[in-house]
């Protein structure tokens, strides 16, 4: 073969090799722009390829297909019982390449940034939202609140002082978003706000139902020497010591306990102060209203000595309801002092002498009330 023939030849195979790698090469350049672009934090749409016990695998239009493992899905269950082939996931790109040619994806991170938006939008529409204790850091609580971690300060736990702060740890709060920090994705909540806004609510619902004269169920929550203090609901009542009982009360612990649940009469109120006094005795009937009937005169009762005084005793015959025996109606004899025979607390027979309800008194006799003719015998019969 000549030389001429033999490079016509050579050419001829050259020919094709070229036009065969510029094909190839124009195919590869055709498919790569059909492919998506994709970059950190962008947000894809993959459908599902393949589920492990581990990831989740989609293809999401890229040269490589990307990979959710088990940590990165919005729920911690089951890869197989979330998903199967074909499903359309919505996620976020987290690397385009991890070092081995994977393209790694996030479900949770994507749904931590659609909390996230939520969240600044509750703050910013003053909504409550709820979430769960975490952990206690340095001067607070983190909780999480769908997803996302918000700070929660000690001072913001609760109106008073919070000395455990792990107790609302695994606890499910309710806050009120009070800062946000976009820069940092940075957010502070409050539960105190929260307290105090529905403390005010239901105080002014209380408030509603308050009026002068109506009988309202009330709970005793403090006691003090000068009467009891009545929770209605969202704000208190007091319950002065001399309107817990018609009887003399010398402490509120007497008459009622903390905790107790009572019915109670509104003698009055003062919104603007904030004040509403309240009645116990008010809602008993009064001991002078039948006390004619009762204790008609000339009748003989026992009475309970309550107070000894220089002129006499005075005698409870109910509570509430007092009479009063003269010194000179104590014993058939003369005597100096109301001590020489009645003691506070003894148990007596009186004889009514009189009742008059518009002075409110009543008098007694205790030496008309016993037979003293034995004893007057004895007394002559020493004389003699």
């Amino acid at each position: 073969m000549s030389e001429q023939n033999i490079n016509n030849v050579v050419e001829e195979k050259v020919i094709p090799n070229d036009a065969e790698a510029t094909s190839e090469e124009s195919f590869q350049a055709a498919f790569e722009k059909t492919l998506v672009s994709i970059r950190p934090g962008q947000i894809v749409t993959g459908t599902v390829v393949q589920v492990t016990d581990d990831e989740v695998c989609l293809n999401i239009g890229y040269k490589s297909d990307g990979i959710v493992t088990k940590n990165e899905l919005q729920s911690s269950a089951d890869p197989k019982e979330q998903f199967k082939i074909g499903d359309e996931v919505e996620v976020e790109v987290i690397k385009v390449n991890d070092g081995e040619g994977n393209v790694l994806l996030s479900q949770r991170s994507l749904l931590v940034r659609k909390n996230w938006d939520k969240l600044v939008a509750a703050s910013e529409n003053g909504e409550t939202v709820t979430g769960m204790g975490k952990e206690v850091v340095k001067g607070g609580l983190i909780v999480m609140v769908d997803g996302v971690r918000t700070f929660v300060p000690a001072s913001q736990l609760s109106e008073r002082y919070v000395e455990k702060i792990d107790q609302f740890v695994g606890q499910e709060l309710r806050l009120k978003i009070i800062e946000v920090d976009r820069h940092k994705k940075r957010l502070v909540g409050s539960r105190k706000a929260v307290i105090v806004e529905e403390a005010a609510a239901k105080k002014e619902k209380a408030w509603e139902n308050i009026e002068e004269g109506k009988i309202i169920k009330g709970i005793v929550r403090r006691l003090t020497d000068f009467g009891a203090f009545v929770d209605l609901g969202g704000v208190d009542g007091l319950i002065h010591v001399t309107d817990l009982s018609w009887a003399r009360v010398k402490h509120p612990s007497d008459v009622v306990k903390p905790n107790q649940e009572v019915d109670v009469k509104v003698l009055s109120v003062d919104r603007e102060k904030e004040r509403i006094s309240l009645g116990l005795k008010q809602l008993q009937p009064k001991p002078w209203d039948n006390a004619v009937e009762k204790y008609p005169v000339g009748s003989i009762v026992e009475g309970k000595v309550v107070r000894i005084v220089p002129f006499g005793a005075f005698i409870e015959l109910e509570p509430g309801l007092d009479g009063l025996v003269h010194i000179s109606q104590v014993s058939p004899q003369r005597i100096a002092k109301v001590e020489e025979l009645l003691s506070i607390g003894d148990l007596i027979l009186v004889k009514v002498l009189d009742v008059n309800p518009e002075t409110k008194r009543i008098s007694l006799s205790v030496r008309e009330a016993y037979d003293y003719s034995d004893v007057m015998d004895e007394a002559a019969q020493d004389n003699e």
